[in-house]
């Protein structure tokens, strides 16, 4: 499963503060419908993200409206992010639908 969508960038000051991308609420919805067959515990949903060149596997983090996507520090700076920066963002969950 694919999913493609636009996100801007905040950050979450928290035990252990990260930067986060929501995902959408159509996008959320779609993730919902599968997640028992992919979550691993507690919601979070192991994906592979991309994000201009760079991709990596993260996890997503569940939220009360929906999912959060961590953006590494390495990802930030291969591509050239900053805080409030909208990106392009393209998930891949591991499920055959």
């Amino acid at each position: 499963m694919e999913l493609s969508f636009d996100g801007e960038i905040w950050y979450w000051r928290g035990p252990s503060p990260f930067h986060f991308v929501s995902v959408p609420p159509e996008e959320s919805d779609q993730i919902h419908a599968v997640s028992a067959l992919v979550t691993y515990g507690w919601g979070a949903i192991p994906v592979t993200a991309r994000v201009g060149k760079t991709v990596w596997t993260t996890s997503l983090f569940p939220r009360s409206d929906g999912y959060a996507v961590p953006i590494k520090a390495s990802v930030r700076q291969a591509e050239g992010l900053t805080l409030g920066a909208t990106v392009h963002l393209t998930l891949t969950l591991d499920v055959a639908l």
